[in-house]
């Protein structure tokens, strides 16, 4: 996952200090690092099976994570086991989903379509923590999913053929889109959790549950997809490991710094940074529908992260 994977630091129970400078930074790093991992992820796409680099994602920033975890001395021991296997669980599918979204979709839409956590976070509240939204974010959520809808239906609004890139079928296409659109849902299913998870668990505690878990979950499945990488491909995947474990420490230590209505407007960079790296190494070049449909799920988003704020402080 992405930097909501993270989210244990800002639901943390206890005080923080907030330095949005060094928020600001490390969160721009962390986004720029997850940018990167998905960059090799869809490299690496044509040759290796997405679950067998959804396992060497965990395994490798394992040991990156533990470190984490020794400096602060953080114990394994927790009466909320089950909690942690759920929210292993949709962390797990998050992962799945935006690994095989990224391996068939041109990088910038396989972005804009992840970035809907905020809009599915503000529906599953709902249930989740009995929250009622107004009229205000009712409607965000509304430019959100029309955003969604722009890119997912492409070039059909403007009177043209989507044309699947060589070697991909259709209803593969087709399927990567609705991994994209998931990818929103089950990273804000792993949101709540560790909002519900951080009233008596440390968040680097919860980093910890989630590194191990993943990767034993993950494991179950290799032995089925495993295929023998080369020497070539062995370096790609600990890079996706290690970038991925690394971002994931810059994004605890930010939003460790600062809080999370001030650090989200930044994560929505990796947006550019897809824009640019999709251009450079596959000549993507971004469409008027994905442009328009980008630009509607980042302002339902800011939105809904700007209600959020006023909401704390009113509560304040």
């Amino acid at each position: 996952m992405k930097a909501t994977a993270t989210t244990a630091a800002a639901a943390a129970p206890h005080a923080m200090r907030h330095d949005i400078r060094r928020g600001a930074t490390l969160i721009l790093m962390s986004t720029f690092g997850f940018s990167m991992m998905t960059v090799l992820a869809k490299l690496l796409g044509s040759s290796i099976p997405f679950m067998e680099m959804v396992f060497f994602r965990s395994f490798f920033a394992l040991p990156i994570v533990v470190f984490l975890s020794l400096r602060g001395r953080v114990s394994l021991r927790t009466r909320r086991f089950p909690g942690h296997v759920a929210r292993a669980c949709t962390g797990l599918a998050a992962t799945t989903c935006m690994f095989f979204s990224a391996t068939v979709l041109p990088l910038g839409e396989q972005q804009a379509l992840t970035y809907g956590t905020p809009i599915f976070v503000t529906l599953l509240a709902i249930p989740f923590l009995g929250e009622r939204p107004g009229p205000h974010r009712w409607g965000a959520v509304l430019v959100g999913f029309a955003g969604i809808l722009v890119i997912a239906l492409g070039p059909g609004l403007t009177g043209q053929v989507r044309v699947p890139p060589p070697g991909i079928a259709e209803w593969v296409l087709m399927a990567g889109y609705a991994a994209a659109v998931c990818h929103g849902f089950c990273a804000a299913s792993t949101t709540l959790l560790v909002r519900q998870l951080s009233a008596t668990e440390s968040s680097t505690a919860i980093v910890l549950w989630q590194s191990i878990l993943m990767t034993l979950l993950s494991g179950l499945v290799l032995p089925f997809v495993w295929v023998t990488p080369s020497a070539s491909e062995w370096l790609v995947l600990v890079g996706i490991g290690a970038v991925g474990g690394i971002s994931q420490l810059f994004s605890t230590e930010a939003y460790s710094s600062a809080q999370v209505s001030s650090l989200g407007p930044y994560t929505y960079t990796a947006l550019l940074w897809a824009a640019l790296f999709g251009w450079l190494i596959w000549g993507d070049v971004p469409g008027v529908t994905m442009l328009l449909g980008a630009a509607m799920i980042v302002a339902a988003g800011l939105y809904i992260l700007h209600r959020e704020m006023r909401r704390r402080t009113r509560r304040a």
